[in-house]
């Protein structure tokens, strides 16, 4: 997709889509409560950004003590940032997107298939295959040779 599109209708699509959305509910249940519905998705979105945001914190913590790279968990950092800035802009149409990036296997969802697209997520070869020819397989560790010792 052509990046001046996209960015129109991050700009200008998005802000029209709020406007509706919040003239429609607010002519059904009237402009004070829209008002304060909206106050309070934002309040929610944030404890919640703020609760999932120390529990993927932990992880990361958790997976580092391990010896593992956390980059899963780093993303979905990511994606509870992106959250919360939905969250905490008014209307309710960024909030539906923000509380869907909040479900833990929707987020996972949207990360795998970044991964997959971006081309950083391959799928294991069986074990004992062999790496296809112009593939560099590089095993690191440390060795010690017993036959110098003998002698």
């Amino acid at each position: 997709m052509n990046p001046l599109v996209l960015l129109l209708l991050l700009f200008v699509g998005v802000p029209l889509v709020e406007l509706y959305f919040l003239i429609e509910v607010g002519s059904v249940i009237g402009a004070m409560p829209t008002i304060l519905l909206t106050i309070f998705t934002a309040l929610l979105g944030g404890f919640l950004v703020r609760l999932q945001g120390f529990s993927t914190a932990l992880r990361v913590r958790a997976g580092m003590e391990r010896g593992e790279v956390p980059a899963v968990e780093m993303l979905e950092g990511v994606v509870l940032l992106v959250s919360g800035i939905l969250l905490l802009l008014p209307g309710f149409f960024t909030d539906l997107f923000g509380f869907l990036c909040l479900v833990p296997p929707i987020r996972r969802t949207l990360i795998v298939g970044f991964l997959k697209r971006a081309g950083a997520l391959h799928p294991a070869p069986p074990p004992g295959e062999r790496p296809r020819s112009g593939e560099q397989r590089t095993i690191e560790g440390e060795f010690h040779r017993d036959d110098e010792d003998r002698t």
